[in-house]
């Protein structure tokens, strides 16, 4: 397949599902593909480019995941480290013997604050809670510290948020720094992702996109009441396509954590499904011969972000989008014009 027909392919396949967003594509870390496609800013015609930024929504746990693999490192704490032992807040009715590994491969049985078998719309959350005022770690609090367990701590796996908010509080009380500082200071500068951040929606800087969902008759509307007026440690930085491809190189090239660390890190710990499994740091595909892919996906309203890192072929996607549908499709079709030339 020549350059132009893969371009003709991808182009298709962004026409096709109306994708907005950028694209990222690195190979032992070097860019090898961007583009970008859409409006960042719909109304005023600004057009998504590579220096972009875009929220990334869950895509983002893996920031917190690093930083609780760094406090490990410093033997702040270890993953066998209970809840009750780490944090000075109480949970009444959460089972005591939950650790940091139970958080992080949600297997801890705690209530989600947002249960995707009670609702199915992330919109929902803020109907009868003012969104704007969800700016800090703390405010999640009420939305679950008195709720009761959902099962047996080291249940099977259930995606769990709210296992992220506790890191991220634990994260806060250990290090005694604020959880955005926390990641600012120990991921984003020492990687060098010099555009990303956790920034208010009211309070966006330059070269931020915007995100928007369909409304039924087409027409598109803005998230601002959609979401948590500012991201934390369970989704929501913002971030470019290119600081993701960034951000996995420094990671398996030993800037952010040790050999032994990172290793920990990105290592199998649950099974999801078949050969799907999940570690430290997000999903993964696995077979008899090891990892095949890392697999980093966010989705909340007008966001839609999609990841892989191939260890094998140090070859990264990132695919971001500011809206609610499309970056799967766009980044299954770069991995189909990669594996089939």
């Amino acid at each position: 397949m020549d350059k132009q027909t893969k371009w003709n392919s991808l182009t298709k396949k962004q026409q096709e599902v109306q994708f907005s967003g950028s694209i990222c594509v690195q190979k032992h870390d070097r860019t090898i593909f961007t583009e970008n496609f859409g409006y960042a800013i719909h109304s005023e015609k600004i057009k998504n480019h590579s220096h972009t930024r875009f929220s990334i929504a869950s895509g983002s746990k893996i920031f917190t995941s690093v930083a609780i693999c760094k406090l490990v490192e410093e033997g702040s704490i270890t993953f066998d480290t209970k809840i009750i032992d780490c944090l000075d807040i109480e949970f009444p009715y959460f089972d005591k013997e939950i650790t940091i590994h139970h958080l992080l491969t949600h297997t801890s049985g705690i209530p989600d604050y947002f249960d995707e078998d009670e609702m199915d719309d992330y919109e929902d959350l803020w109907k009868d809670r003012p969104m704007y005022q969800i700016r800090s770690v703390k405010d999640f609090l009420p939305m679950f510290q008195y709720k009761k367990m959902k099962t047996k701590v080291d249940s099977p796996f259930k995606y769990n948020n709210t296992g992220y908010i506790i890191l991220g509080l634990i994260i806060e009380h250990i290090s005694g720094m604020n959880f955005v500082d926390y990641i600012n200071k120990n991921i984003f500068e020492i990687a060098g992702m010099t555009d990303s951040g956790y920034f208010s929606m009211d309070e966006l800087p330059e070269s931020v996109s915007l995100g928007y969902l369909e409304k039924p008759d087409g027409t598109l509307r803005l998230n601002i009441f959609s979401l948590p007026v500012k991201g934390g440690p369970d989704g929501g930085a913002y971030v470019t396509a290119i600081d993701m491809g960034i951000f996995w190189e420094s990671l398996m090239n030993g800037k952010l954590l040790t050999k032994d660390m990172t290793r920990n890190l990105l290592i199998p710990q649950v099974n999801v499904s078949e050969d799907i499994f999940y570690g430290y740091g997000g999903y993964m595909e696995a077979n008899e011969l090891g990892i095949v892919k890392y697999i980093q996906m966010g989705y909340d309203p007008g966001v839609n972000y999609r990841s892989v890192h191939y260890p094998k072929q140090a070859l990264t996607i990132v695919v971001c989008s500011n809206k609610s549908e499309g970056a799967f499709e766009i980044l299954k079709e770069i991995e189909n014009i990669i594996f089939t030339q």
